[in-house]
């Protein structure tokens, strides 16, 4: 019997990841690999590691609630 075809929600995209997205996904990727899981203690690797927020600024927890919204949308 045939498997039925499923699409897994990153296969849903318009397009391909940008360059920003794929090093920001890396860089949450490792921050959650050394044992990050808090808001606060994300932003903060962030904030050390990159990438840099887009507004040219730190990371703060709003801001990147907001660019978790934007890049959802």
């Amino acid at each position: 019997m045939k498997k039925p075809l499923y699409n897994e929600t990153f296969q849903n995209r318009e397009a391909a990841p940008t360059a920003y997205e794929s090093l920001l996904g890396d860089a949450i990727e490792r921050a959650y690999a050394q044992g990050l899981h808090d808001l606060e203690g994300l932003v903060n690797y962030l904030n050390q590691t990159g990438p840099i927020a887009p507004s040219g600024q730190p990371w703060t927890v709003d801001g990147y609630a907001r660019e978790m919204a934007r890049l959802g949308a």
